[in-house]
């Protein structure tokens, strides 16, 4: 257990940080859910919308420092590479 006053202090802003950066990583993957379960479904203009609001969602992820750029670029990379082959 914290001993010293800013060792509790700590703990209770690693806690609320935790609660922020979980919810917003959160939100990311229900985005890219949204994507890959309209590309398993087969239905392109879905899948194309769904990508459209998941591609700010995750950029935005980067911004607020839950994902590294790369991770997110990777991931968003992969994603169009899936909608462009649904179309085709």
């Amino acid at each position: 257990m914290a001993n010293h006053q800013s060792a509790k202090t700590r703990i209770r802003r690693n806690a609320r940080r935790f609660e922020v950066k979980h919810s917003r990583l959160s939100r990311i993957r229900t985005f890219i859910k949204k994507v890959e379960t309209a590309l398993a479904a087969g239905d392109a203009e879905q899948a194309r919308s769904a990508f459209r609001a998941a591609q700010p969602e995750i950029h935005r992820g980067v911004t607020k420092g839950v994902l590294h750029r790369n991770t997110a670029s990777r991931k968003i990379s992969r994603l169009a590479a899936r909608v462009k082959a649904l179309d085709a």
